[in-house]
């Protein structure tokens, strides 16, 4: 019988299980007692953080990163994001990627007006004094590297925090960083 989670992603933890250089790197096992053959699904940067589906079914896994399915994040950045800038990320914008240019595709975008509140992060954003920050929902059905930071910093705003909030019909809900919810199955279909 397999099993399925839903985890909050903190900040600093690699989207894996085993790291094999040298470094010291936070890794998910250190969160929960997940059972062996535990896979996360698609993944998140270490300085990401969110929604991360894990399973122990490789199909459910393949299936998931097969399908074209929404991918929700809310991002917090550098200045206050101008209606301007929302609407150049919903056509598309022009990124670099593998060292060439890329036109990432026509996305949904929208201010966020409500602070969102995901907890602090482990490692402070920065101080108030730098200037205002705000809020963005962007969905992208694409995954490119770091595309949705690229992307804010294409029209302006950089990204200063990044929170993965919805994958298809599957929601962070009201997990705090570092909670495990187990789940029956992922219900992607959007």
């Amino acid at each position: 019988m397999h099993r399925h989670f839903i985890l909050f992603k903190p900040y600093g933890y690699l989207s894996q299980f085993i790291y094999e250089l040298k470094r010291k790197k936070k890794l998910l096992g250190e969160l929960h007692n997940f059972p062996e053959g535990t896979m996360a699904i698609g993944r998140l940067d270490e300085d990401s953080e969110g929604l991360l589906l894990l399973t122990t079914d490789g199909n459910m896994s393949e299936l998931v990163r097969s399908k074209k399915v929404d991918k929700e994040y809310y991002v917090q950045v550098d200045g206050l994001i101008t209606p301007e800038a929302i609407e150049q990320l919903q056509k598309g914008v022009e990124i670099g990627l593998d060292g060439g240019k890329y036109k990432t595709k026509p996305c949904k975008a929208f201010i966020v007006n409500e602070i969102p509140d995901f907890g602090a992060r482990a490692k402070k954003i920065r101080d108030e004094r730098h200037g205002p920050t705000s809020w963005a929902s962007i969905t992208v059905r694409e995954g490119k590297f770091r595309q949705v930071r690229k992307m804010t910093a294409a029209v302006g705003f950089p990204t200063l925090r990044l929170v993965r909030v919805r994958i298809g019909n599957v929601y962070l809900q009201n997990l705090k960083a570092g909670e495990v919810l187990e789940v029956s199955d992922f219900q992607l279909d959007n």
